[in-house]
């Protein structure tokens, strides 16, 4: 039987933009996904999707319309769900946002990450012992005593997610967590996500536009107009291009320039996702 931490059914949301059923805005309908526990998932859709609506409702951050919700095997859409309920479910739940400087509350970087332990009542040692390894984690040991706002885009990041693992979650989403870093900031935190959940057994979900990063994930669910478009590994996702393309998105670059030269008339085997994929399928076909 399959360890699921998280279970939607019929899973559906709608934004009240006024008085009137007119002014109702449906944002999630019939979603319903499984995750292992230990999944590295992608989530992608375009501007608009569904795709945060979801991750907020995972966390009770929005309450769904309609639809069940499973945490660990708890209903959290439950009547009897209480407020401190909530609470433990977003100590299993973190979630990095896009812009860390929402998540700093601190001066001092070691005091931002102790900022969540302390709130559980922890002991002295044990909150010492969490900030020490989740800087560590993260690769921001060196900077603990350093101010959060002198640090780079990237750097914050780093901190804002070691403030999430000082928590001890069980899963943690990275809401386009990404996407005001420069490429070398999103490679960074993407290393650091990888990391999480290959060596940390943490449950990973990435919601994100950045096709190469979803390519890096074991399983890419796409979310388009509040509805699961297609669902599976990055290579059996990506191979639908056109799909994507409908829905406002793309194909990783490597695997665009591939389609292109097949369509051209270049009879090259295989398909790529990565950079390195695409270099390595292009050499066998020149060699």
């Amino acid at each position: 039987m399959k360890d699921y931490i998280i279970r939607t059914e019929n899973l559906g949301f709608t934004y009240d933009d006024g008085d009137d059923a007119a002014s109702e805005i449906p944002a999630l309908s019939g979603v319903s996904i499984n995750i292992e526990r230990g999944e590295y998932v992608a989530i992608l859709g375009h501007n608009g999707s569904g795709k945060s609506t979801f991750a907020k409702l995972l966390n009770m951050i929005l309450t769904p319309s309609v639809g069940k919700i499973y945490i660990d095997g708890t209903d959290i859409t439950a009547e009897e769900f209480s407020e401190d309920d909530v609470f433990d479910i977003r100590r299993k739940i973190g979630m990095v946002f896009q812009n860390p400087d929402n998540q700093l509350v601190a001066t001092v970087v070691e005091e931002d990450v102790a900022f969540g332990p302390e709130n559980l009542g922890l002991e002295r040692e044990e909150i010492r012992r969490r900030v020490d390894s989740s800087l560590a984690v993260v690769g921001m040991t060196e900077y603990a005593r350093h101010a959060p706002h002198k640090l780079s885009g990237g750097q914050k990041q780093r901190v804002a997610i070691a403030g999430i693992i000082a928590m001890r979650p069980n899963v943690i989403i990275f809401d386009e967590s990404t996407a005001m870093l420069d490429p070398q900031g999103r490679h960074e935190v993407v290393d650091i996500m990888e990391k999480l959940n290959k060596e940390e057994g943490i449950t990973v979900l990435n919601i994100t536009h950045y096709m190469e990063e979803a390519a890096r994930a074991d399983r890419v669910i796409v979310i388009n107009d509040g509805k699961i478009a297609l669902d599976g590994t990055p290579r059996q996702v990506f191979k639908n291009v056109e799909k994507l393309r409908a829905m406002g998105l793309e194909a990783p670059q490597g695997n665009e320039l591939i389609l292109e030269l097949k369509k051209a008339g270049l009879d090259i085997k295989g398909d790529s996702l990565t950079e390195a994929e695409c270099i390595e399928t292009l050499y066998k076909f020149l060699s």
